[in-house]
């Protein structure tokens, strides 16, 4: 068994401006970088074997200033964000619509949620042939969470989409999964 909590990265320009990122490798805001650096007092009473993030710059960025000379951090192109094509880096108002029905159709040029499911269970595979019995912490985006929910809580994508906090403006503290 594997357990491993979920952390969003920080807030980046991209978010302040009502951008979606996608693929495109974009700063953390001074509001990101600040979150980064709390999130490291936030977890002090957490134990942690290892963290994995996203190898995208926001995610790398706050996994760094939270817990660089802490835990080993290992960057994983697996966990990036969903590629929306054409649409990385369009407004918000544009893309997160189009998500839903992205399940099993590739974004322009890009990938399909069920693509990103692919890569997470990859991801997840290779967890459990190297790190069985550790506890694990992964910093990345919306698109690895919600395959996660899929994946290990057994839900539906409409239930991932329709439960995802981003929703219900409900952030907390890291998500729990168990690998079993």
């Amino acid at each position: 068994m594997i357990s491993i909590t979920y952390f969003v990265h920080g807030t980046t320009i991209d978010n302040e401006k009502g951008l979606s990122s996608g693929w495109n490798d974009v700063e953390l805001s001074e509001l990101g970088i600040k979150q980064a650096k709390e999130l490291r007092d936030q977890t002090k009473d957490k134990k942690f074997d290892i963290v994995f993030c996203s190898d995208l710059k926001r995610a790398t960025d706050s996994a760094k200033l939270a817990w660089e000379g802490i835990y080993p951090i290992i960057p994983d192109q697996r966990l990036r964000e969903c590629n929306y094509g054409k649409y990385n880096g369009q407004l918000s108002s544009v893309v997160e619509p189009m998500q839903e029905k992205m399940i099993f159709y590739k974004f322009p040029e890009g990938e399909s949620y069920e693509d990103v499911k692919g890569r997470i269970d990859d991801f997840l595979k290779s967890l459990k042939e190297n790190y069985d019995g550790k506890t694990v912490a992964i910093v990345a985006h919306k698109a690895p969470q919600l395959s996660l929910d899929v994946l290990l809580k057994n839900k539906t994508w409409e239930e991932a989409f329709a439960d995802d906090w981003r929703k219900k403006k409900a952030w907390q503290l890291g998500w729990e999964y168990i690998l079993q």
